[in-house]
């Protein structure tokens, strides 16, 4: 089973925790005169998890895909990290303003659990790099078995992760959640390091929609349940990001995921137009005209 996938979404309670005070101090502290950024995308741009999204005789994926959002949750560079050469060819691909926000590899998070990974790391963030004004924000998701217990390897490796290059984590195991004192001291930890707080929206693990940002940056991994209240949850957080916007909010990331991922695009369009409504902005609503919706 995926991480946060439930057989019976129907019995699940989708509703939004409160959000701590401490998110809207930190929005607050932050407030800026200038637009808030926002990038929408899904995490694959492939045709076969993307099933009816391409018209027929497309002939580069991702070329299409860059056209129709302004960026990518880049899924590939988990499992292998990549080279200067396939960062360039993807960069190029691509028109201005469209944003790779990839993701670092298992070889660092999972096989190495932040062990002796300054090599393998620079070699990501080298590559990574030539992304240049393209390059959106890396992030780190650990395990499900990676636990507070072994917090000091996360504490060093962000306090030596390179300056200046922006990151995200994705923390999973239920411990980091279920003691508040471990949960405050892994957001100051991300404070102190200007590390964006991962927010998860799934099924399965509503202890992970915690709704604590520790940057001026919401980060959002939304998994769809395969199920008609996804639509829904997506109008609700069009409603929270509003609050946010409000509050001091700079940067929107809002990645898309389905467990059936050929939806992916269908819910991305949903909340697209109702943000555009909500908030004023004007991102390109997927081309239903061009895809087999």
């Amino acid at each position: 089973m995926k991480f946060g996938q439930v057989s019976n979404p129907e019995e699940i309670d989708f509703s939004f925790p409160p959000i701590p005070s401490e998110t809207f101090q930190l929005l607050e502290a932050h407030q800026q005169q200038k637009p808030l950024e926002i990038a929408v995308g899904c995490a694959k741009w492939n045709k076969a998890d993307l099933k009816g999204f391409y018209p027929r005789g497309t002939k580069d994926e991702l070329v299409y895909y860059a056209k129709q959002f302004n960026a990518i949750e880049l899924n590939a560079t988990f499992y292998n990290s990549p080279s200067k050469e396939q960062v360039k060819t993807w960069k190029d691909k691509t028109p201005d303003g469209f944003k790779f926000f990839p993701k670092i590899p298992q070889s660092i998070s999972h096989y190495s659990r932040l062990i002796n990974t300054d090599e393998k790391l620079k070699h990501f963030v080298d590559a990574t790099v030539l992304f240049e004004e393209k390059l959106g924000m890396a992030f780190l998701q650990m395990h499900d078995n990676y636990k507070p217990k072994d917090f000091d390897r996360l504490e060093k490796f962000l306090l030596t992760f390179p300056k200046g290059y922006p990151l995200a984590v994705e923390v999973r195991n239920q411990e980091w959640f279920s003691d508040s004192k471990i949960s405050e001291k892994l957001y100051k930890l991300f404070e102190k390091t200007r590390t964006t707080n991962v927010l998860v929206d799934t099924a399965g693990r509503r202890d992970l929609v915690h709704m604590r940002l520790t940057t001026p940056t919401a980060f959002i991994r939304y998994v769809g349940a395969n199920h008609p209240s996804d639509y829904e949850r997506l109008v609700e957080w069009v409603k929270v990001i509003k609050e946010w916007k409000q509050a001091g909010l700079q940067q929107l990331f809002f990645f898309i995921h389905q467990n059936i991922e050929l939806e992916s695009p269908l819910l991305a369009a949903h909340f697209i137009e109702h943000l555009n409504k909500e908030i004023g902005s004007d991102l390109r609503i997927p081309n239903k005209e061009d895809t087999l919706f």
